[in-house]
Parts: C-alpha cells; structure tokens; sequence
C-alpha cells in the first residue's frame, strides 16, 4: 500500500526512484479508504533528509499511511527554508485539536543540555502531554526517547566518556513483545549520541519494559505494555552514509571524532559503508504500524 505525503514533498521523488509506493493527496482524497494519520514532530535540523528516511520505512508497509509534519514555534530551524516550513510544516497549535493513530517524535542535537534549558522544551513537553491523550502510539527515538522517558517517567540520561558512534549488535530481551516480533537473535543499530539511560533507572519503572538492549550500546528499545509509549535509543532510520557524513563532517572541523565502529570494511573511511542495519529498520517500523497502531486504534479517532 502506499504511503500518503503531502504534495510535492522533496521526498516524494526519492522514494519513487526506489520504487516506493508514493501517493499525493490529491489522488487520496478520491480513495474510500481511511489511512492511518501519523503525525511527525521532526526536530531534527537536517529536516529533509529525514522527511525521506521516516517516509522510507513507513511506506514500506501493507498499510496506507498518511503523513503530516510539524515544527516547534518555539525554535527557528537554520538548516531548511522559511518557504519548505510554511509549503509541508505547521506547528502544534494548528492541530492539536485532531487526533491521531500514532505520533512520531525524533531526535535532536541538544542532547548535551539539561531538557529544561532546550529552548522549546516547554513546547514538547505540551506536546508530549496532549500525546497521551490524542495519539494511540508514540514512537519516540533517540534524544526524543530520551527526552519522552525523562518526562513521562522521571528517568534521567547520563553523558557518556566518549560519543558511542558506529554500529553495535543487539540482542531481544522480550521476546513476547510484538515490536519484536521476526527479529534474529542479534542485530545491529547504528547509534550516534553523547549519552545515554541506564538499563536500572528503567527496571525500576513498574510501567516499563525492556524489549531489547546491547552490551556496549545499552538500552535499544523500551515501552508501555500496551505499546502506548515506545522509545527507541538507536537511529534505524538512517541512510547508508549518514554516519559516514557526520564522521567527516567533525573530522574536517578538526572536532574529536573516531572512525564509526563496525561501519567502514576495515575501519578503511576511503571505501563505502557496509549497510547491516536495513532489514531490522523496516520491520521495527512495521511492526510499530501493525500491531501498535493499526491493530488497536479505532477507526474513529474522535474515540482515542
């Protein structure tokens, strides 16, 4: 089935060319079929890049889905147009009247600063509140599951020694949860973050559980038992060379940076990254869809 995106959206293109079923809103809107409405809150300053990559992996389902985005009032983006905001954005008090199956939350480069000092905080905070309450499942990742487990919880994040950047092997810790549901004994997640939540802080939580984690990464993957709030450690969604530019990017800029673990053949940054991470990526997202939004939203979303 195909995924939903607002027209002329720059993605639209790429996902075409890898052959991803991609559907205006003009051509929806003449379908008797009610898609599955997720909501993105992309507060990533690369906001193009990951229009495609969530746009890839939500669209790689049985299931229509239909796409809306939206930005923080509260900080002004640097890295994308005035104009691309305004044509494919809106911010959150321009819905949070409606309701939606699922919202996804992403990360962010703030993850050095407390919370309370990120300048729109206070904004995601509301977001994160109204979220219980309008939304059947939110998938947060990375800082935003940092930020979401810290809100929610009380659950705090610690620095790291060094940046954890590279790709790390994973394993199930619950294998009766559906999030996990077809993934082999071990897999790998590409991670990029100077901190991170300690797998105690989440055992001590009665309303939280551990699905799965790695023994240099940490905690991958937590939720609600019914699948309400899932947070995810870890950057499934990135493409190919994402790791590979953010190295060379600090590299350049003289930064300390080292070579991403486990990414380049040979630890050689000359040759082309090894993807090991694709087929996990679109099942995680899939299974999020399926069983945690599709299975048990209801058709009238007026009844969240």
């Amino acid at each position: 089935m195909p995924i939903r995106i607002p027209n002329n959206l720059p993605a639209a293109k790429t996902l075409a060319d890898e052959n991803i079923f991609v559907m205006s809103e003009n051509r929806a809107v003449s379908q008797d079929i009610r898609p599955l409405e997720i909501l993105v809150l992309n507060l990533m300053p690369t906001k193009i890049e990951t229009e495609t990559q969530l746009s890839r992996l939500l669209g790689n389902t049985p299931l229509q889905v239909s796409l809306e985005f939206i930005h923080t009032r509260s900080h002004e983006a640097k890295n994308v147009s005035r104009d691309h905001l305004f044509q494919f954005y809106k911010t959150f008090d321009q819905v949070e009247g409606r309701n939606y199956d699922g919202l996804v939350i992403t990360g962010a480069p703030v993850e050095q600063m407390p919370f309370e000092e990120v300048e729109y905080w206070e904004e995601l905070c509301r977001i994160m509140e109204w979220s219980k309450t309008h939304t059947n499942s939110t998938f947060h990742i990375c800082w935003g599951a940092q930020a979401g487990l810290y809100y929610h919880y009380g659950i705090p994040k610690y620095p790291l020694e060094e940046k954890l950047f590279g790709m790390f092997p994973h394993r199930v810790d619950r294998t009766s949860n559906m999030l996990m549901r077809g993934f082999d004994d071990v897999f790998m997640v590409p991670h990029s973050r100077h901190t991170t939540v300690r797998r105690e802080d989440i055992e001590r939580c009665p309303a939280l559980k551990i699905l799965a984690s790695s023994e240099k990464a940490g905690i991958y993957a937590a939720a609600t038992e019914g699948g309400r709030q899932v947070f995810i450690t870890g950057h499934s969604e990135y493409d190919a060379d994402t790791l590979k530019r953010e190295y060379l990017r600090d590299k350049n800029a003289g930064l300390p940076i080292h070579v991403p673990e486990n990414y380049f053949p040979d630890d050689d940054d000359s040759r082309p990254p090894r993807v090991s991470w694709r087929g996990h990526a679109n099942l995680i997202y899939q299974n999020w869809l399926n069983y945690f939004v599709y299975q048990t939203t209801p058709y009238d979303l007026s009844q969240l």
